[in-house]
């Protein structure tokens, strides 16, 4: 290297840990995973943009970060670097002086992951060393730089870059209040493995004429193909076409015809004696290149700006143009950026940027370019987290693609702003203290809005990837970190370590610790003065005596970290009652979106949401799969059955004295409850590892050969339908039993499935048993020659659903069967009783995807039936995936989504001088791989229509009626309607409860009217309200005394404490 680095070594490793970057391999992928662990970065600059940066590619496995920044920390550095103190200000080296940003970063940057090598550059004398700085670029293959350089500085590192052997990519991005700026150079011919990231289309044939061209038809009821004219593809299991296309490696252009139908120019299967029926169809991914401008040309003629907020269409060039005056001052002030209050220098900055207009944009509406360019200068040393989480979430990906080679990069220049965060006019009091981490957010929002964070009281409802990110960004910001502010943070889960590669307070050491309680330490850790409390609690209906009415009427507001839909529509609705904001984000992959839901000015989160999943049928998964996710669906479930209900129904009948009275709610499952119970407890009760071994045979033998060949028995494969077409076409695919082979290999996915199905379900079966087990080879091979398999004969008179309808039926049938109660009862009486086994007890199994015994069965299980219907099989990771329900994560999207939450808190504070409509706020959806960023405006709530007393009132989910008058009697709540709303109330409910209506029996009634609404609620419900409630909520149905209409009102909020 050409540089002297100081480092610390991370231990070798050519190998991808699939534990540590689990979630990350379903976004990058175990090839691009590979490139980048060969990688190295050199990163110039550790203020908060810089030191956001490292962590998220030091996050990602990249083989090593050299970080380039002698210069001295200063108090704008402490609001975006959380690896820098107050007491990092004036710390000094023995004999040496004050030490650098890169030198103060470096180790707490090195704990993030053990595989990535962390230096410092140590003979680079300062940032404006061009020689020094140059000699960087040697060896490394993407240069990052993150501060301000003088425009020949950067010309030089670029030309550097690209004259380099290996062709060095170069980015430059810089974070300036609420203003920063990007700007990539991957060279003249870079190539791109993947564009966009996303899975490949796949589709079934339906069938592929005999024709010239051949024409292929996909299955419609899988949906539309998705291919595109000119996309290559692969056909594999096809049946029919005499071979002419089961070369499953070859690839085929596309000719489209249709969203169901497209030609294979050049393949002529006129010739051949028979269409094509059924198959697999995968689009193939070609490697793309894309050229770039360098630094020195691209500031003179930027071409087409990426945009990131379509109201502000003309934002790019305007930015453009005031960084180019940013940079011009600097220059001529030693490489200083304006001091914050500083009118004459931002009046420089602007007549700068008139200068260098010669294309006339400022003259399309100079007063706002001026606010633009007076705002950006004014801030322009301010560093604030959320902005360069923002960027640096951003610029993390783009050095991965610039590693990897996977995504398409941003081509030149990109520019994003906040500016409605902001008042109308710089502030003038914003002078830096010197020592305060909070200068930088008082340079750009003014003491009165840092007063307003530091009291905060705010809920975040989980601990994860985006918690973490989103402590880290309050603790800079100062929220709760004064004498009236508090943070509750809640999250169930513990810490593993596929969490690591992505939720960066968590180290090795806290695995299997809480991650609310770590997640809170960690970011004390970085504002000691943050008061925040812990809980390892579920949010939720069943937790409101912990999270109830006096909690809630504490905060200011609700921030969600959630992975699943549920919680944050309960959250949500408690949002609605309480009238609190609530910060929602969420990712998927390299994908990332935001909402912001403000009381009365937005629509709420639950307002719109996506239909649910599909299901799939239960004749398709017992018997006609034709997907992977068929078959791992059903591996799963087997899984569940076997290992685990199985388990756990005879603990229940070994542990309950009383266990048949128990049964009496399960007739639709009572039989195959007790039958499993004496399978496990008495047939099939394994005493040795052996017997699990012949168990585990034998089940292979039922599951892929006998079953299979009891549905050929019934539906052979010549069989012809009422209508006349072959019952095994379209989505029925024809089974082949399967003949067990140990040695036995998939093409598709390369495991041994026959073997890993005997090893993993015997070991599974050994551990319910508490029976050790073992996995050796040898010993299995032994054991499994002296097996005897029992001939198979097919059974008459089995019935097998065909389709969904015949299933329902089916199960109705077998739950009313005459006899199967006592059957039920006779199975029962046979089995041993509790008493003579003492102290015997199984050990269910829960399937978790992370324990790789699981994922093996689940895995060969699947494959198993698969191959069984010639359905492509799939590896271990891929079915972890999807067995599992993976949501693939990576730190740069969730570093960039709460960047932007963040930036909508400022506003939700209040913003000096300015109040703020519906068009101040962002919505954002994300996705880095192509890349692509949209703000929007979120949508207002929905108005529904009641005319009260004569006047129209159009209310939203928002609103209620507020009824805070004391504990009044029922009697008194009616009348209140009558005088205020001049309503006639007919009925009151209560959650599902009918507190009041007039057709109740008129004595009770009578009764309920003298109670306090209360003791109403308490005495229908049968519940005591908790001592922390201090609200009901009823609904109510009313009509007008004059009209005699129906009122349509919001529900009633009554405070009875």
């Amino acid at each position: 290297m050409a540089s002297e680095t100081s480092s610390s070594e991370p231990p070798p490793s050519t190998e991808v840990d699939e534990k540590l970057y689990s979630r990350q391999l379903y976004v990058m992928g175990h090839e691009a995973q590979r490139r980048m662990m060969a990688s190295r970065a050199v990163l110039i600059g550790a203020s908060g943009l810089g030191v956001e940066v490292a962590k998220n590619i030091i996050l990602a496995g990249i083989s090593s970060v050299t970080l380039c920044d002698p210069e001295v920390p200063n108090s704008f550095d402490l609001g975006g670097n959380f690896y820098l103190s107050e007491g990092d200000l004036n710390k000094c080296d023995e004999g040496s002086g004050k030490k650098g940003r890169a030198d103060l970063c470096r180790d707490q940057l090195s704990e993030l992951n053990e595989y990535v090598k962390v230096d410092v550059a140590s003979n680079v004398s300062s940032l404006q060393d061009e020689a020094g700085l140059v000699k960087l670029v040697d060896g490394a293959s993407v240069v990052v730089i993150t501060v301000p350089l003088s425009t020949s500085i950067l010309s030089a590192m670029n030309d550097k870059c690209r004259a380099s052997n290996s062709k060095t990519c170069f980015i430059y991005a810089l974070s300036t209040g609420v203003f920063g700026t990007i700007f990539c150079d991957f060279g003249d011919s870079f190539v791109i493995s993947d564009k966009d990231g996303e899975n490949p289309a796949t589709s079934q044939v339906e069938n592929i004429l005999t024709s010239n061209p051949a024409v292929v038809k996909v299955l419609e009821d899988h949906g539309r193909h998705g291919l595109e004219t000119g996309d290559h593809v692969t056909f594999s299991k096809v049946k029919g076409l005499d071979g002419l296309v089961s070369d499953s490696k070859a690839t085929y252009e596309v000719k489209v015809t249709g969203p169901f139908t497209f030609e294979l120019p050049g393949v002529d299967a006129s010739a051949c004696s028979e269409p094509a029926m059924q198959g697999y169809i995968t689009q193939v991914k070609t490697p793309t290149t894309m050229s770039f401008k360098p630094y020195k040309e691209a500031l003179v003629d930027h071409g087409e700006l990426m945009m990131s907020d379509f109201a502000k269409f003309d934002r790019p060039p305007l930015l453009h143009l005031a960084y180019r005056a940013l940079a011009s001052y600097a220059e001529a002030h030693d490489m200083e950026y304006p001091q914050p209050g500083d009118l004459a220098a931002t009046k420089e900055v602007w007549e700068l940027a008139k200068s260098l207009d010669s294309d006339k944009i400022l003259e399309s509406n100079p007063a706002a370019a001026e606010r633009i360019v007076m705002h950006l200068a004014s801030g322009s040393r301010s560093i604030l987290s959320p902005m360069c989480a923002t960027l640096g979430g951003i610029v993390g990906q783009e050095v991965l693609k610039a590693c990897s080679g996977k995504f398409t990069p941003i081509n030149g220049f990109f520019y994003f702003d906040a500016d409605e965060c902001l008042p109308e006019a710089p502030l003038a009091d914003v002078a830096p203290s010197g020592t305060s981490r909070y200068d930088s957010t008082i340079a750009v929002f003014g003491k009165e809005a840092q007063q307003k964070l530091l009291d905060l009281n705010y809920f975040l409802v989980g601990a994860g990837a985006i918690g973490c990110e989103m402590l880290k960004n309050w603790a800079l910001m100062g929220v709760a970190c004064g004498e009236k502010g508090k943070i509750h943070i809640t999250d169930m889960d513990r810490i593993e370590k596929s969490n690591l590669s992505r939720q960066f307070l968590f180290r090795n050491k806290d695995i299997n610790e809480f991650k609310s309680a770590t997640a809170a330490k960690a970011a004390q850790d970085m504002n000691s003065n943050m008061n925040i409390v812990p809980y390892q609690e579920k949010v939720g209906g069943d937790t409101e005596h912990l999270f109830g009415d006096d909690f809630y009427d504490k905060l200011d507001g609700v921030c969600t970290a959630l992975d699943n839909v549920e919680a944050r529509l309960y959250v949500d609705q408690r949002c609605l009652f309480y009238q609190l904001p609530m910060l929602e984000s969420g990712t998927l992959g390299t994908k990332g979106n935001t909402q912001i839901v403000i009381p009365n000015v937005t629509e709420n989160y639950g307002a719109t949401r996506d239909p649910p999943e599909k299901s799939i049928p239960v004749c398709t998964l017992k018997n006609f799969p034709n997907q992977i996710q068929h078959t791992l669906q059903w591996a799963r479930d087997y899984f569940e059955g076997e290992f685990k209900q199985s388990g756990e129904d005879v603990n229940s009948y070994l542990s309950n004295p009383d266990y048949a009275a128990s049964l009496a709610g399960q007739q639709n499952s009572k039989m195959e409850t007790v039958m499993a119970i004496r399978k496990t407890l008495v047939n099939e009760r394994p005493m040795s590892f052996e017997d699990c071994v012949v168990w585990a045979r034998l089940k292979f033998e039922t599951l892929f050969n006998n079953q299979i060949r009891q549905l050929l028995h019934n539906f052979p494969e010549d069989q012809v339908t009422a209508s006349g077409t072959q019952f095994w076409s379209g989505s029925k695919r024809c089974p082949k039993p399967m003949v067990f082979d140990l040695n036995e290999m998939c093409d598709d996915a390369q495991m041994r499935n026959h073997f890993d199905f005997i090893v993993a379900a015997a070991n599974l079966r050994a551990h319910m048993f508490g029976i050790k087990g073992r996995t050796d080879e040898e010993y299995f091979v032994e054991v499994l020659q002296n097996v005897i398999v029992p001939d198979f004969a097919p059974h008459e008179g089995v019935k097998i659903a065909s389709t969904e309808a015949e299933a329902k039926e089916a199960e109705n049938a077998a739950a009313s069967a005459v006899g199967a109660e006592e059957d039920a009862e006779q199975i029962l009486e046979s089995l041993p009783k509790p008493g003579e086994l003492a102290g015997f007890k199984l050990n269910p199994i829960e399937f978790d995807k992370d324990m790789d015994d699981h994922m093996l069965f689940v895995t060969a299980c699947s494959n198993l039936r698969a191959l069984n219907y010639s359905i492509p099989t799939e590896d271990t990771h891929r079915s972890r995936a999807i067995a599992g329900r993976i949501i693939p994560a990576i730190a740069t999207t969730t570093a960039l989504v709460t960047g932007l939450i963040c930036l909508e808190l400022y506003k939700i504070i209040g913003t000096s001088q300015k109040e703020l409509k519906l068009d101040a706020y962002k919505n954002g959806f994300v996705n880095l791989a192509i890349p692509f960023m949209t703000l929007s405006e979120p949508t207002p709530p929905a108005k529904t229509k009641a005319v009260v007393k004569g006047k129209e009132w159009n209310w939203t989910a928002w609103d209620s009626v507020d009824m805070n008058m004391g504990d009044i009697t029922l009697s008194e709540f009616i009348q209140y309607f009558e005088k205020e709303y001049n309503l006639d109330v007919s009925m009151i409910s209560h959650g599902v409860s009918i507190l009041f209506s007039f057709f109740a029996n008129k004595k009770k009634l009578a009764e309920r009217m003298k109670m306090p609404m209360s003791e109403v609620a308490a005495s229908v419900t049968k519940k005591e309200l908790p001592p922390n409630q201090l609200f009901i909520v009823l609904e109510i149905i009313a009509n007008d005394l004059d009209t005699d209409e129906e009122v349509e009102l919001p529900y009633v909020k009554f405070r009875f404490r």
